[in-house]
């Protein structure tokens, strides 16, 4: 077990500019070497969102992906499950609209461990923010293959969201690369969640550094 607690995840994800999303990408070699590339080129999270692997090989790249997230002073997140996030000792578990309600999330992994929300419009990130989250994101911003079937929220949506937005971080989420951040940054985000603009890179590390830069 780690000794990082409420308040250090807490002042840590407030840091946080740069959040990816992967999957386990077939083996556990390859996993190791692309999130220890993204985590040297300063994504802050790194979430194992893979819905096709079972809970035993969740982790076993759960481990590998811990181990990185402390050699870089970094944090790292489970997708949905909040038994396998108790167990695995994680910083964060993440949850939809449509898995354990926040409540009862809180419940099983206590204090200690941070909870994120998916939302897809304004009203959902209104109830996120005022929620016992402790970060929320919007999106999609645009439609994506990681999402089929849910329509994009536009960066209008964003740009409400930062208006109503407090001290509670929050992240767009769903579409964005190099070539469209900034309009997203000029609706108001300072934050971001990535998927194809890494794990489709053939540098993640360089492509994680030009997204901080634009940034």
């Amino acid at each position: 077990m780690t000794s990082r607690n409420r308040q250090w995840r807490l002042g840590r994800l407030g840091r946080s500019r740069l959040y990816l999303c992967t999957d386990s990408r077939g083996s556990l070699d390859d996993f190791a070497a692309f999130v220890e590339a993204a985590y040297a080129g300063g994504v802050d999270i790194i979430q194992l969102r893979d819905k096709h692997i079972d809970a035993l090989s969740e982790l076993r790249f759960l481990s590998v992906l811990r181990d990185a997230a402390l050699r870089h002073d970094a944090l790292f997140a489970v997708n949905d499950r909040a038994d396998i996030a108790a167990v695995s000792d994680a910083d964060i578990v993440h949850v939809g609209q449509d898995d354990l309600p926040v409540a009862e999330t809180r419940q099983v992994v206590g204090r200690e461990v941070l909870i994120g929300r998916s939302t897809h419009s304004v009203d959902q990130a209104r109830e996120a923010r005022l929620a016992d989250t402790d970060y929320y994101c919007i999106g999609p911003v645009w439609a994506t293959p990681t999402k089929q079937g849910r329509p994009g929220v536009g960066v209008d949506a964003v740009r409400a969201v930062a208006q109503q937005a407090d001290d509670k971080p929050w992240f767009g989420i769903g579409g964005v690369n190099a070539q469209n951040l900034a309009q997203v940054t000029d609706a108001g985000a300072t934050r971001i969640v990535v998927v194809r603009a890494l794990t489709g890179a053939d540098d993640p590390a360089a492509a994680a550094r030009e997204l901080l830069a634009r940034l």
